[in-house]
């Protein structure tokens, strides 16, 4: 009997340290499908955080009316994938982070973009980050990224998690930028 892990305990074995992050960028479905496979990525979950009602649903979040956004909450190990890695090669580039509260068709606050930062070292980074990515020139227009300390999670109702992998060719309008 073999003793290796297999395939599908490998990331819950690998990791000694994780960190949390807790991204939105639109979306979270397909936020969820391109962070969900990051080297260094554990888990991932979507939910709902940044607002005032207490126990939202998909529906309260929409119009304005919870002042959630639609998030993802990831569990990674830091030793592989470094905070500062995950935001600038992987969230800043899966999204427009110039426009507020919208991601291509998708309009509404549970679209802003926002970066809900659990830690000091979090904030820090994400605001170097940001500094970075916006005098970088990639962007024809400011980036309005909010940083936020991380606030409630509400986990998303279990339709939602993985919503992609459950239906391949779903509507999504995130994809990797240059």
């Amino acid at each position: 009997m073999s003793t290796e892990p297999q395939s599908s305990d490998v990331k819950s074995v690998s990791a000694t340290h994780t960190e949390v992050a807790v991204l939105a960028g639109g979306c979270f479905w397909g936020v969820e499908e391109i962070l969900r496979d990051v080297p260094g990525v554990l888990d991932t979950e979507v939910g709902y955080t940044g607002g005032w009602l207490e126990n939202p649903t998909y529906h309260d979040t929409h119009d304005s009316k919870s002042g959630h956004a639609e998030s993802v909450r990831i569990v990674f190990d830091p030793t592989i994938l470094r905070y500062e890695e995950l935001l600038e090669n992987w969230f800043f580039r899966l999204h427009d982070p110039t426009t507020p509260n919208r991601q291509g068709n998708d309009v509404g606050t549970q679209y802003r973009s926002a970066i809900f930062h659990t830690t000091t070292e979090q904030k820090e980074t994400a605001e170097r980050v940001r500094a970075r990515v916006d005098a970088s020139g990639k962007w024809s227009r400011p980036i309005t990224t909010e940083i936020v300390p991380a606030s409630t999670w509400y986990s998303a109702e279990s339709y939602h998690q993985d919503y992609l992998r459950k239906n391949p060719g779903g509507y999504s309008c995130h994809w990797l930028r240059p």
